[in-house]
């Protein structure tokens, strides 16, 4: 299987959630899975509490693995603790990201395990800056991988999401569905956001409730199968 990136229209919209269920619906199917997000902002590892609420602590929880360092490690590669841009995150501690070294390590988590399902989530949205004029759509591109878009439904999602489609298609990202995530307090219910995002795209979109576990069991399921086409 070619594994799956989970991208976004933006920072805080669902991506964590979208992909632990995905990996929640392949354990569900007993399938192997694997997951990983090469590069996290906010992380201090010497904080086992925030460790363990943070996005790759969710993902090892949904993954069924314990929540400590070496684990993080193996998912993460590159921390750092600012909870900012990462370009910007890097700077600040005398660092720098390795783009190509990203690209690589998400092509071996996927060539590693030929038969898993290998859910690798980015940070941010698609064109969150990683280093230089390099972003996270660069990535996905040349890692060759289809995609998951996680959308919205605050005051100005819908424009993020038509944008975030355009430059993901001027990358010929294969995007199999957007998922679009219930924001708090939103103008418009999940189905009038699912609607017009329907109208303009050619993809399969797939709402995500805020309280609707069930119902959100069954819409992972479902995006987990226009991965598995």
């Amino acid at each position: 299987m070619p594994g799956l990136f989970v991208t976004a229209i933006g920072t805080d919209v669902g991506k964590t959630y979208v992909a632990c269920a995905l990996v929640a619906a392949a354990r569900r199917r007993a399938l192997a899975v694997r997951a990983y997000k090469p590069v996290v902002t906010g992380l201090d590892l010497a904080d086992a509490a925030a460790c363990a609420a943070s996005d790759p602590g969710r993902l090892l929880a949904a993954l069924g693995e314990p929540c400590d360092a070496p684990h993080i490690a193996a998912i993460v590669p590159w921390i750092f603790r600012d909870p900012i841009s990462p370009d910007i995150a890097a700077a600040r501690e005398g660092r720098t990201i390795d783009v190509d070294g990203v690209i690589a390590f998400v092509r071996h988590a996927v060539a590693s395990a030929p038969e898993a399902v290998v859910i690798v989530e980015g940070i941010g949205g698609v064109l969150v800056p990683l280093h230089g004029t390099d972003t996270v759509g660069d990535v996905i591109e040349a890692a060759n991988m289809p995609a998951v878009l996680v959308a919205a439904t605050y005051l100005g999602s819908l424009s993020h999401t038509f944008t975030a489609c355009e430059s993901l298609a001027a990358r010929d990202i294969d995007v199999r569905a957007i998922a679009v995530s219930e924001s708090p307090d939103a103008p418009v219910s999940l189905a009038e956001a699912c609607g017009v995002i329907e109208r303009y795209v050619r993809v399969p979109v797939v709402p995500f409730a805020r309280d609707g576990a069930a119902a959100n069991d069954r819409a992972a399921d479902e995006l987990l199968q226009y991965f598995l086409e």
